[in-house]
Parts: C-alpha cells; sequence; structure tokens
C-alpha cells in the first residue's frame, strides 16, 4: 500500500527565498494567482505578518506575475526577512494582514504640527526596529521631523529611544572619550587622525562610525580602503582592549539601530534635519560608552552650517542633550568654506591620511593642522594635561610617527584588506575657465560630483581638489580631477562638472573670514 503524501493546509504557503536586498526593508512576495492573495484581498505594499510556530515577521507585500520568482503556492521573502525568519526553504507558513503600529498616531500627530513625549519616541523607536514600519511611513516621521522641528525636549527624548533600540558597550574605564564631526565638508578625515594619535597617547578611543549619508565618504567607508569596519562586538572590545582605539562601523556592533535604519531611508531622500542629526550622533555615542566628546561644526557658505549664530545655537543644542546624557560634551566651530585635504571620496581620502600620519611633504597641510587642533582638544580630556599643551602633545606624537605605528597596529587588528584599491582609471581634468584667483568653493556642489562618480560606493571614486581658496590659476590650468571606475558614473561626473564646477574665480584673493573660534 503507497502512503498518500498530506496535503498541506490550505492556509499555509512553502517558504521560498528571494535573492533580492531590499536594504534593511522586510519583503514579501505573492503571487497574483495565489489563492490566499485573492481570498485575503491583500494589496501590494501592504503590510503582513508571516509566521510559523512561535517566529513571526513584518514585511511589505509585493505582488509578483512571474512563477520564476514565486509560484502561486509559496510565499517568497527578501533576503533580510528569509534571515530574520530563520526557516528553511519550503517551511510551510502563513500570512496574514498586519496591523497598523500603535506608535502610527504619534507620527500623524507630528505630521500635524504637534509635540511628541518622551513615550511617543519610545514607541515609535521601538516599532521601527521590530520593523512595523514601511519606508514611506519611516519618510514620513523623518520629514514632519524635519519640518515641524524638534524642540530640545523632543530632541533629547528622541536621542534617549534611539540608543535604548540596541544594545549599549561598556568599557569599564571612566574616560572613554571620542570626536565626531556633523559633516557637510567633503575631505574632512580626521577622525583617522585623529584615533590612532589619542590612541597612542594610551587614553580610550573606540571610533564607531556610520556610513556616509548625504557625503561621498564617511569614516567607516574611507577607513574600510584599508581594514575591515564590519566587527562582531567581541572582536571590537578585544581590539580596542589591546590597542586603545579603532575606526570601525557601528551596524555589526547593534548599537542604536534604529538610527542605522532611519539612514537608510534619509539618505536617498538626501535629508538630515538637526534635530534628528544631534539625536542620531549623541544616541551613537552614548550606546558606544562615550564618556567625553568633541563635536566639530564646520561653518562656511556652503556648508551644513553656514552662519556662526546657528553654529551656536546648534553648539547650545549640543550641550542640552549631552549635560542630560551625562556626557562631559564640548564643542568647537571650525571653518568649513571649502574641502579639507585635497581628496574626496574613499580611496582619496585615505591617501591623504596616510600622507598625514607618514609625515610625507606632499602631506594636505590644512587636513594635518585641523588633525592637530582636534586631538589637541581630546587629549585636554586627559586630567593629566594641562589646558592648552594637548596641540604640542598631539604634534609630538605625531612627528615622533607613534601614531603611524598605532594606525598600523590598528589596521593590522582590525584584519588588513587583501588588495588596496587604486583611484578610478577614469579621469577628466575640470579646468579654469579665466585667470584669477580662487575665492569660493562649493562644497556641496564638488560633494555632489564626487557621488556621482560613485563615491562611496566605489572606492576608487571621487575629486582629487588641485586648487584651494586664495590660490591664483591661469586660464585651463586644473582645478580638479575626475576619478571614477564606470563610464556612465563617469560621464554623468562630467556633464555635471561642466554644468557647474563648483569653483568661482575672482580678480583679486578673497578676504580671510574664516569662522573658527
Amino acid at each position: 500500500m503507497t502512503d498518500i503524501p498530506a496535503e498541506p493546509p490550505a492556509d499555509t504557503l512553502k517558504l521560498r527565498p528571494v535573492a533580492i536586498d531590499t536594504y534593511r526593508e522586510n519583503v514579501a512576495y505573492l503571487h497574483r494567482d495565489c489563492a490566499i492573495y485573492r481570498a485575503e484581498g491583500f494589496q501590494a505594499l501592504a503590510k503582513v505578518e508571516v509566521s510559523v510556530e512561535q517566529n513571526h515577521i513584518l514585511a511589505v507585500l509585493n505582488v509578483v506575475d512571474d512563477a520564476a520568482i514565486v509560484g502561486p503556492d509559496e510565499l517568497g521573502l527578501s533576503e533580510q526577512a528569509f534571515s530574520q525568519l530563520a526557516q528553511e526553504a519550503g517551511t510551510l507558513v502563513r500570512i496574514a494582514q498586519a496591523e497598523l503600529p500603535s506608535s502610527i498616531a504619534a507620527v500623524r500627530r507630528k505630521v500635524a504640527g504637534e509635540r511628541l513625549s518622551a513615550d511617543d519616541f519610545l514607541a515609535i523607536a521601538r516599532d521601527i526596529v521590530e520593523n512595523r514600519y514601511a519606508k514611506t511611513e519611516m519618510a514620513a516621521f523623518l520629514i514632519a521631523s524635519g519640518q515641524a522641528g524638534l524642540d530640545r525636549d523632543e530632541v533629547l527624548s528622541l536621542t534617549v529611544a534611539t540608543a535604548a533600540s540596541g544594545d549599549r558597550l561598556d568599557w569599564d574605564e571612566a574616560l572613554v572619550v571620542d570626536k565626531h564631526c556633523i559633516g557637510g565638508i567633503p575631505g574632512n578625515r580626521t577622525s583617522m587622525i585623529v584615533v590612532p594619535i589619542v590612541a597612542a597617547h594610551g587614553m580610550l578611543i573606540p571610533k564607531t562610525s556610520s556610513r556616509a549619508i548625504t557625503s561621498p565618504a564617511g569614516t567607516a567607508d574611507t577607513m574600510e580602503v584599508m581594514a575591515r569596519v564590519e566587527l562582531p562586538p567581541e572582536r571590537l572590545r578585544e581590539i580596542v582592549h589591546k590597542q586603545r582605539g579603532c575606526m570601525a562601523w557601528g551596524g555589526t556592533a547593534r548599537l542604536a539601530p534604529v538610527d542605522d535604519i532611519l539612514i537608510s531611508v534619509e539618505r536617498p531622500l538626501g535629508i538630515d534635519s538637526q534635530g534628528q542629526m544631534v539625536a542620531s550622533i549623541l544616541a551613537k555615542k552614548l550606546a558606544a560608552g562615550s564618556t567625553h566628546l568633541l563635536i566639530d561644526i564646520p561653518v562656511g557658505p556652503s556648508a551644513k552650517v553656514r552662519h556662526m549664530r546657528e553654529a551656536l545655537s546648534l553648539r547650545k543644542l549640543f550641550e542640552f542633550v549631552g549635560d542630560r546624557l551625562g556626557l562631559h560634551l564640548e564643542v568647537i566651530i571650525t571653518d568649513g568654506r571649502q574641502p579639507v585635504g585635497r581628496g574626496i571620496g574613499p580611496v582619496l581620502e585615505a591617501r591623504d591620511v596616510m600622507q598625514v600620519l607618514e609625515n610625507d611633504p606632499q602631506a594636505p597641510p590644512d587636513l594635518r593642522q585641523r588633525a592637530l587642533r582636534l586631538a589637541g582638544r581630546v587629549l585636554e580630556f586627559d586630567p593629566d594635561v594641562r589646558g592648552g599643551h594637548g596641540f604640542a602633545i598631539a604634534r609630538d606624537i605625531l612627528d615622533s610617527g607613534r601614531a603611524l605605528k598605532k594606525m598600523h597596529d590598528i589596521i593590522a587588528q582590525q584584519g588588513p584588506q587583501p588588495e588596496i584599491p587604486q583611484p578610478g582609471h577614469l579621469t577628466h581634468e575640470q579646468c579654469a575657465p579665466r585667470a584669477g584667483f580662487v575665492v569660493a568653493i562649493d562644497n556641496l556642489c564638488l560633494a555632489h560630483i564626487a557621488r556621482l562618480a560613485g563615491a562611496p560606493y566605489d572606492k576608487g571614486a571621487g575629486v582629487d581638489v588641485m586648487k584651494k581658496l586664495g590660490d591664483p590659476v591661469r586660464q585651463g590650468e586644473p582645478l580638479y580631477r575626475i576619478h571614477a571606475e564606470f563610464k556612465a558614473d563617469f560621464q554623468f561626473a562630467m556633464a555635471a562638472s561642466n554644468k557647474a564646477d563648483g569653483y568661482h574665480i575672482g580678480d583679486a584673493p578673497p578676504e580671510s573670514r574664516a569662522f573658527v573660534e
């Protein structure tokens, strides 16, 4: 007698992994001819709950017509969703309409311009990290927070909620320092010089960074040129205790994970509101176990912060939130009128950093001086360093080669890359249309061109700056060189630079109007 296989329950579907990276969003796929799809009245982009025994996830539904993707008796899950459900292909699963997250009512109130409570932010963060929000709903929250604005108590509440969404590192030391720039200035890779200087001094400086949001490179993107940056928490702890520092991506340590999810929505929208920015920075530092933090706010006509009054207001907001979080926080205001160093893009910026650490005569002097100034201020968190003496100590550590050795040690511990990528082989030199002096450089324009060239995703892509503020130029002399790895990116970047090259050439050198303390 032959056993007849039992028919699967009518309300179940066979699980199928779909090899699509949906970038921090759970997506489910149903065939249009699926009986459950027709019976339950599912609609594309609706949120559904997928469950099997005690496991369940929430996902956004996509409807397909191609049985090669999923058949009528299957439920497909994107790579992230399949990993979260943690079941084998072919497992029988159930799908049902998902309830709206309870915190969505708070988002609607924010859209209407109302003020949210600490409990509201905690509920929003919890629902986001549990994948109860679609990206459209997160975008609504981010845009509402930017347009309606967050008062300082709301920023504090958002910071606490963001930090509470994941793990928190404890280094078992009373003094854990960090330095962070709010961004907006291409090439400003001072952290990669500050960390080895401070670590060589003996202070603990575990630098965990996000990847670039709207810029051509972040610290994690640039460090990744030379070493691994995606490190598990236990390995991160081992490296930091041995070398007194690291430069890693914070995502693998699950530090404030709701922030990484929100960044994945901010990046394509190109938004970075001040309240969200402050909460993002301080939540990550709080979760990373920092006790002392230096914030760098560059100010300039094409920086994120364009006026000194805006910088002072932002400094007060950082200080207010930091004080209530128990962080010893200092803010320094720096010159943001032009890119720092020469390179814009991971490989080019890594080259600049190593030239400074190697005391190469060709090293960008502005990157060196800025990094020494910031490192000096961080060193003065050490109670054994007298105020005003930090710069000289930092310079001695750099000039002696101790910072370079520390950088090599950190790279070796994190895991050196088997092959260092080179600048993109497709190049174009953008030349001066007339003779004169460089009187203005548009940071946003050069960053845009570098991103069009492929940075930060293509490590060798970017812009190599040849002329800085005040430099004399001859007609036809190169202002900068574009590097790209792929023809389409190269053509996009060239077209953009020919339309607006980001440089203003005048008849006389510019007046010195640097926005610095």
